[in-house]
C-alpha cells in the first residue's frame, strides 16, 4: 500500500464579515457566552457559586487524582521518549533548515516569563517553607516539621510540583501546536494538533468543541496564576506605603473567620486595573514588541532578584538545596510519578491526610499546568519555529526547569535557613504566601537601611507587574489566536479588550465568591476535559512521526510548508 502525504488543509469557517469577522463564530461566541456565564454567577451569587464549584473539586479530586498523576507521568515520559528518538529528534519545526525566529536568550526569557515566571515571586519562597512546615513525611512520622531532618524531603516535594512534570505539560502542547501548524501548514490552533486521530472532521462540531475547552482552560489556568498574583501585588503595594488595600484587623467573613490582612474589593479592583490595563495595550503591540520587551526586562529584573539572594542569602544552603534537591528529586521521582495515596474515609487519620495533602498540592499543580498548557503551548509554537523537536523538548522542559529549582534554592533556602536557625523567629513562616518575599527581604536589609529595603520591595513589585503583564496578555493573543482559527495576525482590537476585560472579571468574580480557592477550584474543573485532549496529542504526535520517517524513508514528502528564513536576533 502506497503511503500518502499528511494531511495539510484542514479548513475552518469564520466569518467573511461584521464584527467576528476573521473568525470562527461557533468558537468564540460560545467561549464568550460560557466565560460570562461563569463571571455573572460568581459576582451575582458569590456564596452559591463557592459552595457548588467546592462540592465539584471535592468530586473530581476524589475520582480523578489519579488520572492527573498518571497522565502527568506519561507526558514526561513522551517528551523524553521524542528528545532520544532519532526520527523524532532531528525533525525540524518548520520546513527542512528553516532557522529560529528569536535569540536563545529572548526565547527563553518569553518561555519562562509567559510559562512560570510570576508564580516564582510567590512560590520559590512560599512552597518550600509550607513543605518545610508539612508534607507526607512529616504525616508519617518520618521526618520533623520545621526540623533540619526535613529540608531535603521539602524540596523533593516542591522540585517535583515546579521541575519535569509541569513543564512536559507545556512542551506537549506546544510541540504537537508547532508540529502541525509549521510543518504541516495546518492552522495554529488545538484542534490541528489531533488531525492524524480525527482527520478532516476536526472542521466541524469535534473541532469546535475542542478548542471552546482549551480556550475556557486557558482562561481559568490564566485566572489561577492572576489570582495569586493579585494577592501578592497588593502585598507588595502595602509593603511600599500604600494603604486601604487589605482588610484591616477585626474584619471577618460571612462564617465569622479573621479575614485581616487578606485582599478587600478596592484591593482586587486597583490590581486587576493595573494589571490587565497594562496587559491589553501590550497584547495591541503583540508578540515582537511588548511581550517581547517585557520579557526580556523581568528577565533582567530576575537574575538582579536572584543574585541578592544567592549573593547575600543562604549562598551554601542553596547550594546544597539546588544540587542534593535535585539528586533526591530524580531518584524519588519514579515513585512520586505513580504513587496515589487512598483514603480510608477516617477524617484526621494518617490514610486520609495523605490523601487531602495530594489533592492540595501535586493534584493541583498537575490541573494548574494542564489548564495553563494550552495558553503556555500555544505561545511556545509561535515563538519556537524553526528548532527541532530534540532542541524544543530539552530547551522548554529541562532548562525552565532547572531555573525553577535554582529559584527554590536560593530564595527559598533563604528563608528556610532563617527560620531554621532562629533568626527570623516565625517572621517569614508565619506572613501570607505572597508576602513571605516581601517579608524576607524586609528582614534582611532593614537593619542595613530602610532606604533599600523599600527600594528592594519596589524593584520585586515592578517584577511581579511585568510577569504578570507577559502572562496576561500573552494569553489574551492566545485565546483570539484560537478563536480566529489559528490566525496569528493582528486581531480586532475590540476581541482584545474583551478578552482583557473577561479575563479581569473572571479573577474578580471567583476572588469575590471564595478568594484565590475559587480560583482553584474552576481551574481544577476546567482542567480535566482538556487533559483528555492532550493525552490524546501525544498519541497523535507519535503516530504523525512514526509515519512522517516512513514517509522519508520511501522519498514521499512529509514537509508541506515553505521555510520562512528569519535570521536570529
Amino acid at each position: 500500500m502506497a503511503i500518502k502525504p499528511p494531511l495539510s488543509d484542514l479548513p475552518i469557517k469564520t466569518a467573511d464579515a461584521g464584527f467576528y469577522r476573521g473568525f470562527s463564530v461557533n468558537v468564540t461566541v460560545v467561549s464568550k457566552i460560557i466565560i460570562s456565564a461563569l463571571v455573572a454567577w460568581c459576582i451575582v451569587w458569590p456564596t452559591q457559586a463557592g459552595n457548588v464549584l467546592g462540592a465539584w473539586n471535592t468530586a473530581i479530586l476524589a475520582q480523578f487524582a489519579a488520572w492527573y498523576i498518571w497522565v502527568v507521568t506519561a507526558f514526561v515520559i513522551v517528551c523524553i521518549g521524542l528528545a532520544i528518538w532519532p526520527t523524532a529528534g532531528r525533525m525540524n519545526l518548520g520546513a527542512d533548515g528553516e532557522k529560529p525566529e528569536f535569540s536563545n536568550f529572548s526565547w527563553f526569557s518569553m518561555m519562562f516569563g509567559a510559562g512560570i515566571g510570576v508564580g516564582m515571586l510567590t512560590w520559590a519562597v512560599a512552597e518550600p517553607v509550607a513543605h518545610f512546615k508539612n508534607n507526607p513525611s512529616v504525616i508519617q512520622g518520618i521526618t520533623t516539621a520545621l526540623d533540619a531532618d526535613n529540608v531535603r524531603t521539602a524540596y523533593v516535594w516542591s522540585y517535583l510540583h515546579w521541575g519535569f512534570g509541569a513543564w512536559a505539560c507545556y512542551a506537549i502542547a506546544g510541540l504537537a501546536l508547532a508540529f502541525f501548524s509549521y510543518r504541516r501548514g495546518l492552522p495554529l490552533t488545538i484542534r490541528s494538533s489531533l488531525t492524524p486521530l480525527f482527520g478532516k472532521s476536526l472542521s466541524g462540531p469535534l473541532g469546535h468543541l475542542i478548542d471552546i475547552v482549551a480556550v475556557v482552560a486557558t482562561i481559568l489556568g490564566v485566572a489561577q496564576t492572576l489570582g495569586f498574583g493579585v494577592d501578592q501585588f497588593v502585598a507588595g503595594l502595602t509593603r511600599i506605603g500604600i494603604g486601604g488595600l487589605v482588610h484591616a484587623e477585626g474584619a471577618l467573613n460571612a462564617a465569622g473567620d479573621s479575614i485581616a490582612g487578606t485582599v478587600n474589593t478596592l484591593g482586587i479592583i486597583v490590581a486587576l486595573v493595573f494589571i490587565m490595563g497594562a496587559s491589553t495595550l501590550s497584547a495591541l503591540s503583540g508578540v515582537g514588541k511588548g511581550i517581547k520587551w517585557l520579557s526580556n526586562i523581568n528577565m533582567v529584573l530576575s537574575i538582579i532578584l536572584l543574585s541578592f539572594f544567592i549573593i547575600f542569602g543562604a549562598t551554601f544552603f542553596g547550594a546544597s538545596a539546588f544540587f542534593i534537591g535535585i539528586w533526591d528529586y530524580i531518584v524519588a521521582l519514579p515513585w512520586l510519578s505513580v504513587n496515589v495515596y487512598s483514603s480510608d474515609g477516617v477524617e484526621g487519620s494518617e490514610a486520609f491526610l495523605l490523601t487531602q495533602w495530594q489533592g492540595w498540592w501535586p493534584v493541583f499543580y498537575w490541573a494548574w499546568w494542564i489548564a495553563f498548557a494550552p495558553f503556555v503551548g500555544l505561545f511556545l509554537a509561535r515563538i519556537s519555529r524553526g528548532r527541532t523537536i530534540r532542541e524544543f523538548v530539552l530547551g522548554a522542559m529541562i532548562v525552565p526547569a532547572l531555573m525553577c529549582f535554582v529559584w527554590f534554592a536560593w530564595a527559598g533556602g533563604t528563608a528556610i535557613d532563617l527560620e531554621l536557625n532562629g533568626e527570623a523567629n516565625g517572621l517569614i513562616l508565619n506572613a501570607a504566601n505572597g508576602d513571605k518575599i516581601f517579608a524576607m527581604t524586609e528582614f534582611m536589609l532593614s537593619p542595613i537601611s530602610q532606604a533599600l529595603s523599600w527600594a528592594m520591595a519596589v524593584m520585586i513589585v515592578v517584577l511581579l507587574m511585568t510577569f504578570l503583564v507577559t502572562s496576561a496578555d500573552s494569553a489574551v493573543l492566545i485565546v483570539n489566536t484560537i478563536n480566529a482559527a489559528g490566525d496569528e495576525g493582528p486581531k480586532a482590537r475590540p476581541h482584545i479588550v474583551f478578552w482583557g476585560a473577561a479575563l479581569a472579571l473572571v479573577v474578580g468574580g471567583l476572588l469575590l465568591s471564595g478568594g484565590t480557592g475559587a480560583i482553584q477550584t474552576a481551574m481544577v474543573i476546567g482542567a480535566l476535559p482538556f487533559s483528555v485532549v492532550m493525552a490524546l496529542m501525544c498519541v497523535a504526535l507519535i503516530k504523525a512521526i512514526y509515519n512522517d520517517g516512513r514517509r522519508e524513508a520511501a522519498g514521499v514528502e512529509a514537509v508541506t510548508v515553505d521555510p520562512v528564513v528569519t535570521p536570529a536576533e
